[in-house]
């Protein structure tokens, strides 16, 4: 079952879009020329580290289904790009029920065509802004069991919030919703890694009207002040759980990690 239709609001194609920027990271065709403008003038890097950041969500999301967790609660979705999270976890659990949530207008025009759950599954779509955890929380509950474990995806999302205190904050109402047995998966992009090149990012994404707040390694680990951190713990996403044992991970300027809520 997919549900995915709600109000259309217009698309605003002369401001970038972090969606539709890592859109064309990725190599997609879902953007316009104010995000490729973006884009262009970011580091060789940044193209590596959104195939890096893809890559460690597909790893945590199968490792999760593996472990049995068949709720996932995804929170800056961006633009479908296959395999979604919904095709890793179904193909895995068949039943698994996903929702996703961005607040770009363009992502739920695909979301209608591409985030298709299996007929056993379900996969349901939100257009609502992670500063309102509220009103995500409250729409996902009619598809989701709160009483039962959920795996929240954050992924290279919240260094789109600069402001420290908001959020840690809305990271902590959102884990304060889950119950015990639930995880939180998080990927963010790090200050103190290759500091000339975050400040580079940093200072061409702010030319796009685009506001990046990267941190420390210390400073992401608070996110998950209060939960279990699975091994390998908060590392880089190439060394999250790397699928080739034994070899030397491909340098990342994004820490990565998946904690357990007890």
């Amino acid at each position: 079952m997919t549900t995915a239709s709600q109000p259309s609001v217009p698309i605003d194609t002369g401001r970038a879009h972090p969606a539709r920027v890592y859109d064309w990271l990725l190599g997609g065709k879902d953007n316009y020329p104010v995000d490729e403008a973006v884009g262009e003038q970011l580091p060789p890097e940044a193209k590596a580290a959104a195939r890096q950041n893809r890559q460690f969500m597909h790893r945590a999301a199968a490792w999760l289904a593996e472990q049995g967790l068949d709720q996932f609660l995804d929170i800056g979705t961006g633009i479908p790009t296959a395999p979604n999270l919904h095709q890793i976890v179904q193909d895995i659990l068949p039943t698994a029920k996903v929702v996703y949530t961005d607040n770009d207008p363009i992502v739920l025009r695909h979301a209608e065509a591409l985030l298709v759950s299996r007929p056993e599954g379900v996969t349901d779509y939100i257009q609502a802004d992670a500063r309102q955890p509220e009103d995500i929380v409250q729409h996902a509950r009619q598809i989701l069991d709160f009483d039962r474990p959920i795996a929240l995806s954050l992924i290279a999302l919240m260094h789109f919030i600069p402001d420290e205190q908001i959020a840690h904050g809305i990271v902590r109402d959102l884990v304060a919703e889950l119950s015990p047995g639930s995880y939180l998966v998080l990927s963010h992009a790090a200050s103190d890694l290759y500091p000339e090149l975050a400040a580079q990012v940093t200072a061409e994404y702010a030319k796009g009207g685009i506001q990046l707040g990267f941190r420390t390694r210390a400073e992401v680990e608070q996110f998950f002040d209060g939960l279990e951190l699975v091994a390998p713990g908060l590392v880089t996403a190439t060394e999250w759980a790397p699928s080739a044992s034994g070899s030397v991970p491909e340098g990342s300027g994004i820490y990565a990690g998946v904690a357990r809520v007890v």
